[in-house]
């Protein structure tokens, strides 16, 4: 491990010297890749440095131990014990990092929730999925920019749109993706019996204009038309929102929050090279390995994620089986316990394959 961490060392010294290099920034792609792949190795040769300060500090410690008596033996052997347990906390640490990363590590996060099953409810609970979301952003200290809302009858939403930036947003967001549950009594329930709804969110990589080259002319249909708010009311007079259907794949995107039509088709295609970037990765993937079961299902009641039980304040994930009774607290944006506990298991599965492998 201390060999491939020299490599990365030089690796990093090297890119650190070519940053400044007037070529390589002309080159936006390049320079783009060059940055990225600086990032990656700061942490890592930050934790090799202090790794090899512990060793170092282990072995000097042991060694004065061994020529010491009485109290200074003892003191010695104790600062010997502490380096050694920093060692190991530094060596886990590094094992995480040299781990292949994930190629869209870094990448702002394009989000998308739709009501599924439980018509209205299903609405407003997808509003409450986003209003979520907006909190754990803010606790994060990401940013969060709506790119479309498609208002339901009763102020839910068919459908919204937005994206996060931020240190560590996609390692945290991309476990969100999938059919989400809830169970309680809607307000359109006169009975106060409990319903089970859903919502699906959908998580995307938000990725570089260079890396999708999309014809427009032959492989896009444009169509333009007036944007509406609740209930399907107009809310502009001009046909500023924007469709898009790219053919080649039968894929369509939607955009009406901007009052240009411009804009919403700039953000359309924002959102419509993302799709086509996680479709081309997903069909490598599937390539290399069994394909995994697409992130939205068929947004049914019976599958799902997680599951939001209001009448019992308990929040379920059902992949690593946890179950939180703060549901209340975790739609106020308090998601770190859920997000903590996915991120980490992901890290354990990754170390297991390696180790296996």
């Amino acid at each position: 491990m201390l060999d491939r961490l020299e490599t990365l060392e030089r690796e990093y010294a090297e890119l650190q010297a070519r940053l400044g290099d007037p070529e390589l920034i002309a080159d936006q792609t390049r320079y783009t890749q060059a940055t990225r792949r600086y990032s990656e190795l700061e942490d890592i040769v930050d934790v090799g440095g202090r790794l090899r300060a512990a060793i170092g500090n282990a072995e000097t410690a042991r060694e004065l131990s061994k020529e010491s008596e009485g109290d200074d033996k003892e003191l010695f052997r104790a600062e010997a014990e502490e380096a050694e347990l920093e060692v190991g906390r530094l060596t886990e640490e590094l094992k995480l990092l040299l781990l292949p990363k994930d190629p869209n590590e870094g990448r702002n996060v394009i989000v998308e929730i739709r009501g599924a099953e439980g018509g209205e409810e299903a609405n407003l609970f997808a509003k409450d999925l986003f209003e979520m979301y907006q909190g754990f952003a803010q606790r994060m200290g990401w940013t969060l920019e709506v790119m479309n809302t498609d208002w339901s009858d009763m102020g839910g939403y068919n459908e919204i749109t937005f994206v996060v930036k931020g240190a560590n947003a996609w390692t945290r967001m991309k476990h969100e993706g999938g059919p989400h549950r809830v169970q309680r009594v809607p307000v359109t329930e006169a009975q106060g019996r409990i319903h089970t709804s859903s919502a699906t969110v959908t998580v995307l990589p938000e990725i570089d204009d260079v890396e999708i080259d999309i014809d427009e002319k032959n492989d896009l249909e444009i169509q333009v038309y007036r944007s509406s708010g609740p209930g399907g009311q107009s809310v502009n007079t001009t046909d500023s929102a924007v469709r898009i259907t790219h053919k080649p794949s039968g894929l369509v995107v939607s955009m009406q929050d901007e009052k240009s039509q411009l804009q919403n088709k700039a953000k359309a295609l924002r959102v419509l090279k993302s799709r086509l970037f996680q479709l081309e990765q997903d069909r490598q993937q599937a390539e290399l390995s069994s394909a995994r079961r697409d992130q939205v299902g068929g947004g049914g009641r019976s599958e799902k994620i997680r599951t939001y039980n209001f009448k019992e304040n308990r929040i379920t994930d059902h992949r690593i089986g946890l179950t939180l009774y703060k549901l209340d607290k975790v739609l106020a944006g308090d998601l770190d316990d859920v997000s903590d506990a996915l991120v980490q298991d992901e890290q354990a599965e990754r170390l297991a394959d390696a180790t296996a492998g």
